[in-house]
């Protein structure tokens, strides 16, 4: 059996379909993960991925392409081309996988499931329900169970990546706390000098310090980092990053995709996490976790990308003490 899994949206959520696919492996013997651009590396991640087709949808992402630009017929013969017998669509609760169905079913693929609240019509072989408030990778998984796509036994369905590289000579030698300022969204991004603060006071704590960050974030790595931090702004591809997410004692980062990623390679988080998205749905999975924000803030389940309360104060009313606290309530817990 050929299967095709799609998660069309960015890196955090493709890693949280990893224990879907892992289901859906058991049971074909090929198995093609379709995402958008922002997604594709964290696809090549995965395990039980054999290939990966990497095609961005006009209904996706924050700056889609036209209808034109994004060539529907192109991508239509290029998954007829790859003969697929079942396809897996993996969508967030607020997302529908209707356009992505009918992509599929033009293509010729046979056996098409989703959960879904809208009527499918012809589109949609399976069409679940998800439970309410589910995690967004406990939704995938139930979802591929519904398809027939049940987890090998032994699985756990936690989140995991493909083996990672040692990166002591990036980070140097001894354990380190992990603090990875940067965020896709303004409305999920703590303050620059408040992370700065943190890596001061926990280097003060007797924690060696590692600050990551994308090629684009250097200017702010280097500020977080100051005198105190290991700066790797720019230093790291995602599997390089894995590596030092996994060597490290816990990762202090808001809601994106390397807190996803720390729970892949299980380490211990504290999640800066503002509560544009609930946090019962898109929390680091399956690993200690201490959440600070207020959930209950008035931007709460907005999906907003920049703030719509002046001030941000789900996320600047906490303090560099308070990720103190918790990166000592975590190392606590691991002992």
């Amino acid at each position: 059996m050929r299967a095709l899994v799609v998660r069309l949206d960015s890196f955090g959520d493709v890693l949280l379909t990893g224990p879907a696919v892992r289901a859906v492996a058991a049971h074909a013997s090929h198995v093609t993960m379709v995402c958008g651009p922002r997604g594709e590396p964290a696809a090549r991640l995965l395990p039980h991925v054999d290939d990966v087709i990497v095609w961005e949808a006009p209904w996706e992402g924050v700056t889609p392409p036209t209808v034109d630009d994004a060539d529907i017929e192109g991508m239509v013969r290029r998954l007829r081309a790859g003969a697929y017998d079942t396809a897996l669509v993996l969508t967030s609760f607020h997302q529908s996988p209707l356009p992505t169905a009918l992509l599929l079913r033009m293509a010729g693929v046979r056996r098409i499931g989703a959960d879904s609240v809208d009527h499918p019509g012809t589109l949609l072989d399976v069409r679940h329900t998800r439970l309410p408030d589910r995690h967004e990778a406990e939704a995938a998984l139930d979802t591929a169970a519904a398809l027939g796509f049940t987890p090998r036994a032994g699985d756990d369905g936690r989140l995991r990546v493909v083996p990672t590289p040692d990166t002591a000579a990036l980070t140097g030698n001894g354990p380190y706390v992990v603090v990875h300022p940067g965020a896709s969204a303004p409305a999920r991004s703590w303050s620059p000098d408040r992370y700065a603060h943190a890596a001061h006071l926990l280097a003060d704590d007797g924690h060696r310090v590692v600050v990551t960050g994308g090629p684009d974030e250097t200017d702010l790595t280097r500020h977080v980092s100051g005198t105190v931090g290991v700066d790797l702004g720019g230093r790291t591809d995602p599997r390089r990053l894995a590596g030092v997410l996994r060597a490290a004692d816990a990762v202090v980062c808001g809601n994106t995709g390397p807190a996803h990623l720390a729970a892949a390679v299980a380490t211990p988080v504290v999640s800066l996490f503002a509560p544009v998205v609930p946090a019962n749905r898109w929390a680091p999975y399956g690993v200690p976790c201490v959440l600070l924000g207020d959930q209950f803030a008035p931007c709460a389940d907005t999906r907003a990308r920049h703030c719509p309360v002046p001030g941000h104060p789900c996320l600047d009313e906490v303090t560099a003490q308070d990720v103190v606290s918790a990166v000592r309530k975590l190392l606590k817990e691991s002992v």
